[in-house]
């Protein structure tokens, strides 16, 4: 079932193009990527949904309901993190954490003292006393103190030290197995590709691609042979050639690892490298081919 959905979406500001036929589906229970160098489009996108902004065109809908026409029905069921954190600077954490909760209606429950054992956060210090990753962990916990169906996260790790941001993500993987939705644009690859389970990836304001990161049982790999005597094994692979120079021959190759060892062994390199390709790394080749070609 479809959680999060955009049909054709665009945002222009005047002439200028904020994004352009932005479409993709978020299913029920995922950790959903959506990725892009800055000013792709990624900001644009999530006001919309969040009705902070209008659509030009499309449509888009949480929960089944339109983003525009029941924005406050939405809002009652969905949680959100900015990658830019501003509240009450004279608040203390608590007295922030119990507006949201009276906003909320939430029960006095003690979750406002358990999230904040979780991620460590002093309840007594004023916001504008913070620093900045305890701003972020104000952020964070006062999205997670609502028991919401829909959470969007924007570029929520950014201040926060290693282990609050894996505790945040176990939180998160809970609350998705109990049937909660993520979207989380994030510049962090590495944690998009170890949480998300599919990832949109965003370029001058159009969807360029949506990965499965589950489907990918059989990795793309990097190969790099140096000083190889014999090439011609890798003519019969299906390789993607990277450079072609015999001192330093590389390219991308998926399939069964024992045929491309036996090519390697054939190839007598004196010496090679092996690696599994990383989702920055595709990130990395896919914007700075386009750039190349003129597209930014």
């Amino acid at each position: 079932m479809a959680i999060i959905e955009l049909n054709a979406l665009k945002k222009y500001y005047g002439k200028q193009r904020g994004i352009e036929n932005v479409s993709f589906k978020v299913e029920q229970g995922e950790i959903f990527g959506f990725v892009g160098p800055n000013g792709a489009g990624k900001s644009t996108t999530i006001k919309l949904l969040l009705n902070l902004i209008y659509p030009t065109s499309g449509t888009a809908t949480i929960l089944g309901m339109d983003i525009v026409a029941q924005n406050r029905a939405i809002k009652e069921k969905t949680a959100f993190v900015p990658s830019d954190v501003r509240l009450y600077n004279d608040m203390s954490s608590r007295e922030i954490f119990h507006h949201t909760m009276h906003f909320y209606r939430l029960p006095n429950d003690g979750r406002v003292e358990k999230l904040s054992r979780m991620f460590d956060l002093d309840l007594k210090k004023k916001f504008n006393q913070l620093s900045l990753g305890n701003r972020k962990k104000v952020a964070v916990i006062s999205a997670l103190l609502q028991d919401a169906e829909v959470i969007i996260l924007d570029e929520p790790t950014n201040g926060l030290d290693p282990l609050i941001q894996v505790l945040l993500f176990e939180e998160l993987k809970r609350r998705t197995e109990n049937g909660a939705t993520v979207l989380l644009s994030s510049h962090n690859l590495n944690e998009i590709e170890e949480y998300c389970s599919r990832v949109a990836f965003i370029k001058g304001g159009e969807i360029t691609q949506v990965t499965d990161l589950r489907l990918d049982t059989v990795p793309e790999k990097i190969v790099i042979l140096r000083g190889a005597k014999n090439l011609t094994g890798f003519s019969h692979l299906p390789v993607t050639v990277i450079n072609d120079n015999p001192d330093k021959f590389t390219f991308l190759f998926k399939g069964d690892a024992e045929v491309l060892a036996a090519a390697i062994s054939e190839a007598h390199p004196q010496d090679f490298t092996v690696q599994n390709r990383s989702l920055e790394e595709q990130f990395l080749q896919m914007y700075q081919t386009e750039s190349s070609h003129g597209n930014d």
